[in-house]
């Protein structure tokens, strides 16, 4: 499908507002999990690393289902499954409250909410992207807040819910408040198809056969209604013209009958024929799904950047939602809490996104690059976090962490200039699901390696080094010098040749 150019306004702004408030709604509960986090470690007294799979399952689920996500989005379009995904999260959340243990959690909040979760991010990027071209960056930037946002407000807002009406009741208003979403996805209004013909143009000849058989076979019964009522009322008034006119209708009733034998042969032909079509035209489908994704992970600098992603959120995902044990487990006061650690990631987030996205509209910027400073920084980071002892440094360590996190508002504009607007829903999509494997082994890990050694310092080690190792092999494969290496031996044109020539798609 072809989209028509995109406008980079109008109804875009709409787009943008609806989907800032939808990642809002959804995400704001599944990024300040780390308030409920500590609720369930005192309801149901499990592990930590047992625990922590809830909300990383939550962020995770979602995205390691991204490739199915975008195949909904691509079938039924941004706004039925925004629609459907609303009513996803929100009962998700609300049969949160009736959670008798852990187990239950897994499916109500980490599955079901986790997975309407997905479906919304990838229907607000895609219409976006489509929606705009040369603000791009800025608008995704704008839409990314609204989870940023989210955690921020909701990280606050939950604990004040918990002290007023209990864990389950903070979980039932949150599952009423994100009902809203259906009234956003109601706006996303579909980009047309510069391809698709307007209705009054259609044409008789593209009615299927199979109309035309079964109005046949109509057309007949009818005609054989008519002629048996037409021959009773002559026998009635003449009985000579009775026998005349009966054994005519028999031929023509015997006529009928052939007539109705062939076209219910031919019916029963162009039905196996139509079955054997459609099973061929899905197994195309299928086999051209795997040729394009092989021919994106040919492409370097796109396969160095699944790793990167992978590694990116199994170290820099479990600092949003343990930031708040760590505080309570290095013995800091409640008393010295100016803000919660988490609305200090959100509000961080929120400026990251915004600044980052700002950025990547500039010429004179490579996105790549940008995003690889990004993840350097965000190791270095990770690696000081042991060294925290205060509420004091590990604010400003959370605020350090939740603005290099606002790389997630230029990540949709990196693919968009690897692969192209064209493959940007198939590739994306292998991308979030490494992204989300990322997410839902974090937290666990992290949690397994306190209740081994009982401190954090030897996880958010671990937690460093994965997100070294990612920036410095994105960073490897996207080197003019490496690629000239390459292209050197194999005669094959350089990554940084692709990437430039993809972002002048």
């Amino acid at each position: 499908m072809v989209f028509r150019k995109p406008p980079d306004g109008g109804w875009g702004w709409v787009i943008v507002v609806v989907s800032f408030f939808t990642q809002f709604l959804c995400y704001g509960s599944p990024l300040a999990v780390g308030v409920l986090y500590l609720e369930w470690l005192d309801a149901f007294g499990e592990g930590k690393g047992k625990t922590a799979w809830v909300g990383s399952l939550a962020n995770g689920i979602g995205l390691l289902a991204s490739p199915v996500c975008s195949i909904c989005v691509s079938s039924f379009g941004a706004r039925p499954v925004a629609i459907f995904s609303g009513f996803m999260v929100a009962g998700g959340l609300m049969m949160s409250s009736f959670a008798p243990n852990i187990y239950f959690l897994y499916v109500s909040y980490g599955i079901v909410v986790g997975l309407g979760c997905g479906l919304l991010y990838t229907a607000t990027v895609t219409i976006t992207c489509q929606y705009f071209d040369k603000r791009r960056g800025l608008a995704l930037g704008l839409i990314s807040t609204g989870s940023s946002v989210g955690l921020f407000i909701y990280a606050a807002l939950q604990r004040e819910l918990i002290e007023l009406y209990g864990l389950d009741g903070c979980l039932l208003i949150v599952g009423a408040l994100s009902l809203n979403i259906l009234a956003c996805g109601s706006l996303m209004r579909p980009l047309e198809s510069s391809s698709s013909p307007p209705p009054e143009k259609m044409c008789v000849d593209k009615v299927p056969d199979q109309y035309f058989v079964y109005h046949e076979k109509t057309v007949e019964e009818n005609i054989s209604i008519l002629e048996k009522g037409y021959i009773d009322e002559k026998c009635v008034n003449n009985v000579p013209d009775c026998k005349q006119d009966s054994i005519l209708s028999k031929n023509v009733l015997s006529s009928i009958n052939v007539n109705e034998k062939d076209t219910y042969k031919k019916k029963v032909v162009e039905q196996t024929n139509f079955c054997k079509q459609l099973a061929k035209r899905k197994w195309q489908l299928y086999l051209t799904y795997w040729k394009e994704t092989m021919v994106l992970f040919k492409n370097k600098v796109f396969s160095a950047l699944f790793v990167a992603i992978l590694l990116f959120d199994i170290g820099g995902f479990p600092p949003s939602l343990l930031m708040e044990d760590v505080a309570r487990s290095a013995n800091i006061s409640e008393d010295d809490y100016y803000m919660p650690l988490i609305s200090i990631i959100g509000i961080m987030t929120t400026v990251g996104k915004l600044i980052l996205g700002i950025l990547a509209d500039f010429k004179w910027v490579n996105t790549l690059y940008l995003y690889v400073t990004t993840l350097l920084m965000t190791g270095v980071a990770l690696f000081a976090i042991p060294f925290a002892k205060s509420y004091l440094t590990l604010a400003m360590l959370s605020g350090i962490l939740g603005f290099l996190t606002g790389n997630w508002s230029i990540f949709p504009y990196v693919t968009t200039k690897t692969v192209g607007i064209e493959k940007l829903t198939h590739a994306y999509g292998i991308l979030m699901f490494f992204a989300g494997l990322g997410n839902s082994l974090g937290p666990p890990i992290v949690g397994w390696f306190y209740d081994w050694t009982q401190e954090y310092d030897t996880a958010f080690y671990f937690s460093g080094f994965c997100v070294l190792l990612g920036g410095l092999l994105l960073l490897l494969a996207a080197l003019p010098c490496w690629n000239a290496c390459t292209n050197q031996s194999s005669k094959l044109p350089p990554n940084t040749y692709s990437y430039k020539v993809a972002s002048n798609a």
